[in-house]
C-alpha cells in the first residue's frame, strides 16, 4: 500500500494510541564497568515507541505497536514480550532478509562520559520501513499516533514515512512526537537536526528536552523552544530536575473526542509567523519528583506515556505532567527500560496532592507496588 486512503482515521477508533518505531533486543550489563570488562549481559527489550506502548497498555489503555522485525529469534522475542504487556502487535511486519536490531549498553547514566552503547542496527528490518510497506489502516486507527525522531534517523525511507504521517490531512488522529535527538544516528549534522524541527512543527503534541533543543537547534530556554515550535497545540519542554513546562493552546486526542486541552493558568501571548496567528497559550510549570534512581534509562518514554495517558483521560495539564513524572519515577527505580506503572488510583492520589505535599515526595525502589496513602509514600 502506498500512502493512506483518505478518511481512514474517520472510522470509529478502537485503539487509544498507536506507536510506530524500531524496537530492539537490548543486552543489560550484569555489573557496572566498560563494555570490554562486563562478563555477561541479561536480555531485555528497548525502543522508545514500544516502551510508550507497553507503559500505556500496562496503565489500562488500548495500545498498539507497529514496527518491522526480522524473521529471527530476536524478532520473536520482541513481539512476544511487547504483546505480554497487553499491546496489540498484530500489525508488526516480519522482514525475511533483514535482521532484528540489537544493542549493548553499560550501566551508567546515558548523560555521563562513561556511558557506552554498542548498536547493531545498521540494515535492520526496521530501517526498511517506508510509506510503501507499513499498514496505514492500522497506523491511523487510533485516537493518537505516537512517533519519535529516532525513526527519522534510521534511513531515507523511514524519514519519508514520518514526513508522510505528519502531513496534514482530514481526520488525522492527534500526532504526538518525541524529538528524541540521537546525534550518533545522524550523519549530516545541522541539516539532519533541522529535519527534527520540521517534523515537530507538523505535529499536535511535542515532547522535547531543553538540553536536546540546545544541542540540536542551538535554542536555549523553554520560551525560545515554544517560539520555534508555534504550530503544535501543546509543547512539553522537559527540564530535567527542574521539572517540565507545558505550553498549551488546546489538545484534541483523536477525531472523535472532545477538546481536553487547557489548564487554569494565565494565558501567554503567542508569536506570529508568515502572517498566521496562533492561539494564546496557557503555561504550566510542574516540578519534578525526587527519586532514588536505579538506572536513568527509559524515563523519557515513560514520561510521554504518563502524559498521554492523562491526556486521553481529559485531565488538567498539571495532572498530565504529574502523571508523566510518576510514570518516569516508576522506570527510574528499576534497572531496565520497562516496569509496571503504579495502579491508577494510587497515581491519581499522588497527582492530586497539593504543591507542598508533592514537593515533599521522595520515591524509591518498590514504591509502585505499595498501594499506600499519599502521606505514606517515602519522604525525607
Amino acid at each position: 500500500m502506498s500512502g493512506p486512503a483518505a478518511g481512514t482515521a474517520d472510522a470509529a477508533a478502537t485503539t487509544d494510541v498507536v506507536c510506530l518505531g524500531e524496537s530492539m533486543v537490548t543486552f543489560l550489563p550484569s555489573q557496572p564497568g566498560r563494555l570490554a570488562d562486563v562478563p555477561s549481559f541479561g536480555r531485555g527489550i528497548g525502543g522508545a515507541e514500544s516502551n510508550v506502548a507497553c507503559a500505556l497498555a500496562a496503565a489500562g489503555h488500548r495500545a498498539a505497536w507497529v514496527g518491522r522485525v526480522g524473521a529471527d529469534g530476536f524478532g520473536d522475542h520482541l513481539v512476544e514480550t511487547i504483546a505480554s504487556y497487553g499491546v496489540d502487535t498484530s500489525a508488526v511486519r516480519r522482514d525475511p532478509v533483514r535482521p532484528t536490531g540489537v544493542y549493548f549498553r553499560t550501566a551508567t547514566d546515558r548523560g555521563t562520559d562513561t556511558h557506552e552503547v554498542a548498536y547493531y542496527r545498521a540494515g535492520s528490518a526496521a530501517s526498511a520501513m517506508s510509506p510503501d510497506n507499513v499498514p496505514y489502516e492500522d497506523l491511523l486507527a487510533g485516537r493518537v499516533l505516537h512517533l519519535s525522531g529516532i525513526t527519522a534517523a534510521l534511513s531515507a525511507d523511514c524519514l519519508a514515512l514520518l514526513r508522510d504521517l505528519t502531513a496534514p490531512r482530514p481526520g488525522r488522529p492527534l500526532v504526538s512526537f518525541d524529538v528524541n535527538h540521537r546525534p550518533h544516528l545522524w550523519r549530516g549534522g545541522d541539516a539532519d537536526a533541522s529535519v527534527l524541527l520540521e517534523l515537530a512543527r507538523r505535529c499536535d503534541l511535542v515532547f522535547v528536552g531543553e538540553d536536546e533543543a540546545e544541542e540540536a537547534w542551538g535554542i536555549v530556554g523553554a520560551e525560545a523552544i515554544r517560539a520555534a515550535l508555534p504550530e503544535p497545540a501543546v509543547v512539553v519542554v522537559k527540564r530535567g530536575s527542574a521539572g517540565a513546562m507545558v505550553f498549551a493552546s488546546g489538545l484534541r486526542p483523536g477525531p472523535r473526542s472532545s477538546n481536553a486541552g487547557g489548564a487554569g493558568n494565565a494565558p501567554a501571548s503567542r508569536s506570529t509567523e508568515g502572517g498566521a496567528e496562533f492561539a494564546a497559550d496557557t503555561v504550566t510549570l510542574v516540578p519534578a519528583l525526587r527519586v532514588d534512581v536505579v538506572a536513568a534509562v527509559g524515563a523519557g518514554d515513560a514520561f510521554a506515556a504518563g502524559f498521554l495517558s492523562a491526556t486521553l483521560r481529559g485531565l488538567p495539564v498539571r495532572e498530565r505532567v504529574r502523571h508523566g513524572h510518576l510514570m518516569a519515577a516508576a522506570v527510574l527505580t528499576v534497572p531496565g527500560d520497562l516496569t509496571d506503572p503504579p495502579a491508577r488510583d494510587h497515581a491519581d492520589r499522588l497527582a492530586a496532592l497539593d504543591d507542598d505535599a508533592w514537593g515533599r515526595l521522595r520515591l524509591g525502589p518498590g514504591w509502585t507496588a505499595a498501594d499506600r496513602a499519599p502521606e505514606e509514600v517515602r519522604t525525607p
